[in-house]
């Protein structure tokens, strides 16, 4: 029974970021298994959602050890450990190599929530929307841009200072500062010459802005050409039920650089305006809840976020109110009168 270190200090961190502590509460928890039958630890709990920087690997061994499980969970640590910031709470664990509790798998810290999950993910069919949704990294700038502007590529003199506009090993990204990086490059209005342009949403000056590149200077991934709901990456808190920042609809030759990340990509501008309304439901923000515990928005996040038909013949009808929409999707995935007042309860509304 005990508490842990968390963490290295950043300066015994071989990571070579002074902002970077990295985590060894797991490497204590394998320890203690080791020397003992039954271990009781309280430690931070990002693990249990696989967030944080614990080995994907081993978050997964402790979610399907069957010998363990979770006493207690509190999100916020400084109700147990005043003035420390511990992101993705705290937890009481418990592990005893006799007994049998059958697996965590997923966790969450609602009973509700779990036996919500459980209805959705045994439905029919079931796909999550990670499978639609695309990194923040997607857009890449190409060889030609360097081609025509060399003054971007990193390049350090002989004092090992960079000659160059972009960082060491991010001559390729659409950086969250590449508006300022390469501002050459970028225009608030498309050019009238006869280039074939795209458009870029990014932040400049803590403000949202679109702006026009050369389409030969980025690369052609999938959502480029399609409508896509587009949103910021490092999006609220964490908090369950909070609202989504700024989600918004962009058209067919708009990417982004990598402040914000891709939701869907449709053919038609009524599928991206259904799928808006979707990640506005109360249903669709409680599942992406399940694994959304900080602000960091990826990918994975939307696993347990069923994935809907947005054209006009799917089972949802997309052209009542959001709050109808969320009636529907109740109703589809068998959830209780409890459950239903859980989500309505614990689930901001969106405007």
């Amino acid at each position: 029974m005990g508490n842990p270190p968390y963490q290295l200090s950043s300066a015994e961190s071989d990571s070579g970021n002074r902002n970077y502590a990295a985590p060894i509460y797991h490497e204590f928890m394998d320890a203690a298994f080791a020397v003992s039958d039954k271990v009781e630890l309280i430690t931070p709990a990002r693990f249990l959602f696989d967030a944080g920087s614990t080995p994907k690997a081993w978050n997964k061994k402790m979610l399907e050890d069957p010998h363990f499980k979770v006493l207690s969970y509190e999100e916020d640590a400084t109700r147990v450990f005043a003035n420390t910031d511990i992101k993705g709470g705290v937890a009481i664990s418990f592990r005893d190599s006799a007994a049998q509790f059958g697996g965590i798998r997923v966790f969450t810290k609602y009973e509700e929530l779990n036996h919500i999950l459980g209805n959705v993910c045994s439905a029919d069919g079931y796909v999550g929307m990670d499978q639609c949704v695309v990194s923040r990294t997607v857009y890449r700038l190409t060889d030609q841009l360097h081609r025509d502007c060399p003054f971007a590529r990193y390049c350090e003199d002989d004092n090992g200072e960079n000659l160059g506009r972009l960082s060491k090993g991010h001559d390729y990204d659409m950086s969250t500062n590449i508006f300022d990086c390469i501002p050459e490059v970028f225009s608030d209005e498309k050019p009238t010459d006869n280039a074939e342009y795209i458009c870029i949403l990014g932040r400049q000056g803590n403000e949202r802005k679109y702006k026009y590149i050369r389409a030969e200077y980025v690369n052609n991934p999938k959502p480029l050409n399609k409508y896509s709901i587009v949103l910021p990456k490092a999006n609220g808190t964490g908090e369950f039920g909070e609202i989504l920042s700024q989600p918004v609809l962009t058209a067919p030759g708009t990417g982004s650089t990598e402040s914000f990340l891709s939701v869907g990509y449709f053919d038609s501008e009524v599928e991206g305006r259904n799928c808006l309304k979707y990640i506005s439901t109360k249903f669709a923000r409680a599942m992406l809840g399940v694994l959304k515990i900080t602000q960091d928005l990826t990918p994975k996040k939307w696993k347990y976020v069923p994935l809907q038909d947005f054209t006009p013949s799917s089972d949802i009808d997309w052209s009542q109110p959001i709050a109808d929409i969320d009636k529907q999707l109740y109703a589809k995935y068998g959830l209780s009168d409890d459950e239903i007042a859980f989500i309505e309860s614990h689930v901001k509304e969106m405007k």
